[in-house]
């Protein structure tokens, strides 16, 4: 054999994998279809909607908050195509960072279409020919691509993706997001701050149903502070690119249709796995109603030498960190370890501000298995260092069992909420209880004060600060 690892796709699943088995002392192969490596997460999903997020939240203080902190600006404009260019370089040096990881790692880069001629053998289809090699096992990690509605044609011009709203050169008068869920909000709350009218149309009673319910109010609560404007449990029926603007119609839930226009219309209802031209069929591989690669506890599919990760398999959520665990957990595993993976404890973020992070049950979820349960919820407006910082909004919720006092879920809504959702999965990793954490010591002022006060909360009913 050429390889003893070969991983198809080199998205952050991919790619950490490709290092893991390389440092586990395989030899390894990553196939990528684009010249660049990094997939959907580095080039035209995470870490460039993240430089966007953050250059327009740079604006709006600067517009809306400064002035209280005694600093004032005159003539504040917005350099569009300066925040793409920078972002632009943001990918840039991402992917460099990539390519330089795979070359230190000693794996070898195959670009082209990866797809199998049999169990063993991958072929490489490039413009400049076809490559051929052989290679123990193999890991699929193709990731997703946005999807659509059937009646939807995606121009690319007025109606348009994710990927499409990454490259915008002037800031839309009126942008229409179908969908409410993560990529929508986000997106939605960088157009925003930067001076458009946005309305988002949401099927569902709320805006990113998966999160918890209190979470999402919240964030619809601070979202029309942006004066972006909801439209929820309304189906859309039609979208229309007439030239000089697009017309979306939509029923609301007692049938009564409305039409919105606006000169961009993004289409945000979700993903979909991406395994075209794999040749799934010359191994014997059925892909699922959803279209996904099926897997066994073990991440294995049907034939026992190869694995799926990632977006392309109907395990967990669609998040690039939930990719990178399964790619380490496949590596270790090929290396006769025996790895960990909870999927209940993968925290999901929205990175809209404030930003939005949950782990574990939500209370719906418990609701409905019929677990007690007790509650516990601290606001960040009682934080000294949210009022320092004028982070005012949003709430951090902790959920325990009701009997033992184990952490079954933290969610919150709050500045730097990302990264202050790891200490609750560390916590919830090792089983801890509300009130260990309510014990533990937090630096003050610190955001992170807001977790032991609603662990506090959950734990004896009561925080120090409220």
């Amino acid at each position: 054999m050429d390889f003893d690892v070969t991983i198809i796709g080199s998205g952050p699943g991919g790619y950490v994998c490709a290092i893991r088995c390389a440092q586990l002392g395989m030899k390894t192969a990553i196939v990528e279809k684009y010249d660049a490596l990094g997939g959907t997460c580095l080039n035209v999903g995470c870490i460039p909607s993240k430089a966007l997020l953050d250059s327009s939240e740079h604006y709006h203080n600067a517009k809306d908050n400064f002035e209280q902190h005694g600093i004032s600006l005159k003539s504040l404009k917005v350099d569009l195509s300066k925040m793409i260019e920078r972002k632009r370089d943001v990918v840039q040096k991402t992917v460099e960072g990539v390519a330089f990881l795979m070359k230190k790692n000693k794996v070898k880069v195959y670009t082209g279409m990866g797809s199998f001629k049999d169990k063993n053998t991958i072929e490489v289809t490039h413009e400049e020919g076809k490559k051929e090699f052989t290679t123990k096992n193999v890991i699929i990690a193709t990731g997703s691509k946005p999807s659509s509605l059937p009646f939807i044609n995606i121009d690319k011009e007025r109606i348009i993706t994710s990927t499409e709203a990454l490259e915008f050169q002037q800031v839309p008068k009126h942008m229409i997001v179908i969908g409410g869920g993560y990529i929508g909000l986000e997106l939605s709350s960088v157009y925003a701050r930067l001076g458009a009218k946005v309305t988002v149309i949401e099927y569902m009673d709320r805006v990113a149903p998966l999160i918890d319910g209190s979470l999402s109010k919240e964030l619809t609560k601070v979202l029309k502070k942006l004066g972006i404007e909801f439209k929820l449990q309304h189906k859309v029926t039609a979208v229309e690119n007439t030239g000089k603007e697009v017309v979306v119609k939509a029923n609301d839930k007692g049938g009564k249709e409305i039409a919105i226009k606006g000169d961009i219309c993004l289409v945000s209802v979700g993903r979909k796995p991406y395994t075209e031209g794999l040749g799934l069929d010359k191994v014997g591989i059925e892909l699922n109603k959803q279209g996904k690669v099926p897997v066994d506890e073990h991440l294995k599919t049907s034939v026992d030498n190869i694995y799926a990760i990632g977006d392309v398999i109907d395990k967990g959520p669609m998040l690039a960190h939930k990719a990178e665990e399964e790619g380490v957990y496949v590596a270790e595993l090929l290396a006769g370890q025996k790895p960990h993976l909870n999927y209940l404890l993968i925290p999901s973020v929205i990175y809209t501000w404030p930003e939005v992070a949950s782990v574990g049950y939500t209370e719906e979820q418990l609701k409905e298995e019929g677990r007690k349960y007790k509650t516990g919820s601290f606001p960040f407006k009682a934080l000294g260092r949210a009022r320092a910082s004028n982070d005012l909004d949003g709430l951090v919720k902790v959920l325990a069992d009701e009997a033992t006092d184990e952490i079954l879920g933290v969610h919150m809504i709050g500045p730097r909420a990302a990264d202050m959702i790891a200490e609750a999965v560390v916590a919830m990793e090792y089983r801890a209880s509300a009130e260990d954490i309510s014990r533990m010591s937090h630096a003050h002022p610190t955001f992170t004060e807001a977790i032991k006060e609603a662990s506090l909360a959950a734990t004896e009913g009561r925080a120090l600060h409220m």
